[in-house]
């Protein structure tokens, strides 16, 4: 029986992506857990791996093919023996099953809507006793896992009754057909913030290019990453009341350390940058101050144990902010280590969902572009973002009240004020800056 393949939800973001190059041809044998594409989504080219078996019968997108939606048949497997003519037909029906499963949805209120989650699973129970083996995809499982959802109480929507992303979503209480629309959860708001800014209405579009019609202009597509990019800072920026508190910091200790160190490290290869001192001493400060360690979830603040820093990386078209997990409990080295892989990786948009999401705390550095200071905008669900900015020799009045000079560091803490409140965040900005002028107390 043949089985259409269907585009994958490669991280929770992605609406569409694009089929950058299959790794499988036509009549090829697959095996579940082969790699038979890579799919580029809003964020990094991934590969794609299959969950079913069988031979390669039909490619149904070519590769290069952008703007391919979540749940589009790309390709069709067809069973050994069985002829790919077969394919065309056999995929007709296939398309239908999302508006099938729909029905019961749209039916259910005749009796009561709120069983209907609950007859769902046993319905689906029920028919998955008949065999053993539970189709789901990847994402799908991870996403089962994380939330404790038993795969075999799930109904899919998918070709031969497959797991998708959608489904397991779909599993929770408050994800019920019915209540979907009506739900406050941030998970089920996020999808409609980002609707909103990204798909804009073909009159303001043409409006706007009228404005500039006797003027010469290049027309940029929009693609994955700045769709992304416009939702999530629109939605920041409307959503999220922020407040900015902004101190400088004086960097001559930490430069004559950073000094020693770096001399010290040279015969091992470790190049420590300023940049690293500060992740360090964010790191170290959420964990002084645990109260500034959260995010915003709608409805409650989660207040995280470690400290998992985001550190914004410029990339061509955009950028990432991948995290350094457990910052605090490691050393300066490995923290350099470990952000110069991942930017690295960031740039070739080599990183997995994973390494670029969570974390409650952001960096943004542009000192190094020579810019003095600037306002950042929250990643939501971030409860700050820190703005740094480049170092500056310039006159101070020092401690003996004489005039003297010292290169001196600006930074801007953009708070979520639904998570922290003035105080809080000036006690977390004190704590940064102490941590960066005092570089040995803050690693003893």
């Amino acid at each position: 029986m043949a089985t259409e393949i269907l585009m994958p939800a490669l991280s929770p973001t992605m609406e569409e992506g694009t089929l950058a190059k299959w790794l499988k041809k036509e009549g090829d044998e697959v095996r579940s857990g082969d790699i038979i594409a890579e799919i580029e989504t809003d964020k990094a080219t991934m590969e794609f791996e299959a969950v079913d078996e069988g031979i390669l019968g039909k490619i149904l997108i070519a590769e290069g093919t952008a703007g391919v939606k979540v749940n589009t048949p790309i390709a069709v497997l067809v069973e050994e023996g069985e002829s790919a003519d077969a394919v065309s037909s056999a995929k007709v029906p296939e398309p239908q099953e999302p508006a099938d499963e729909a029905a019961p949805a749209q039916g259910a209120p005749k009796e009561a809507p709120a069983p209907a989650p609950a007859a769902k699973a046993a319905e689906a129970k029920a028919a998955r006793s008949e065999g053993e083996r539970v189709f789901a995809s990847p994402l799908a499982r991870r996403i089962a896992k994380e939330k404790g959802i038993d795969l075999a109480a799930v109904k899919g929507s998918g070709p031969r009754g497959r797991i998708v992303k959608a489904d397991v979503e779909g599993a929770q209480p408050s994800a019920a057909p019915a209540a979907k629309a009506e739900a406050a959860a941030p998970k089920a708001e996020a999808p409609a913030a980002a609707a909103a800014p990204v798909v804009s209405p073909a009159a303001s579009a043409a409006s706007v290019a009228k404005l500039f019609a006797d003027r010469d202009y290049e027309e940029v597509t929009l693609d994955g990453m700045r769709k992304t990019i416009a939702a999530r800072l629109s939605e920041a920026k409307q959503t999220i009341p922020h407040f900015y508190l902004r101190r400088e910091v004086a960097l001559d200790a930490l430069m004559a350390f950073r000094a020693d160190l770096n001399a010290k490290l040279e015969s091992r290869g470790v190049k420590l940058s300023v940049n690293d001192f500060i992740i360090k001493a964010c790191a170290v400060a959420l964990q002084q101050m645990p109260n500034a360690n959260a995010v915003w979830a709608g409805d409650r603040i989660l207040r995280l144990k470690p400290s998992d820093v985001a550190v914004a990386v410029a990339i061509d078209g955009g950028l990432f902010t991948p995290v350094l997990r457990d910052a605090h409990q490691k050393s300066l080295s490995a923290l350099s280590a470990e952000m110069k892989d991942l930017a690295a990786r960031a740039r070739t948009k080599k990183l997995a969902p994973h390494e670029y999401q969570g974390g409650s705390f952001a960096i943004s550095n542009l000192g190094m572009f020579g810019v003095e200071n600037f306002d950042a905008v929250i990643n939501p669900p971030h409860g700050s973002i820190l703005a740094v900015g480049a170092g500056i020799r310039k006159p101070v009045v020092g401690k003996d009240g004489a005039i003297t000079t010292a290169t001196m560091m600006s930074m801007t803490l953009s708070v979520d004020h639904r998570v922290i409140d003035g105080a809080l965040g000036a006690e977390f900005l004190k704590a940064i800056v102490e941590n960066l002028e005092n570089p040995i107390a803050m690693l003893a």
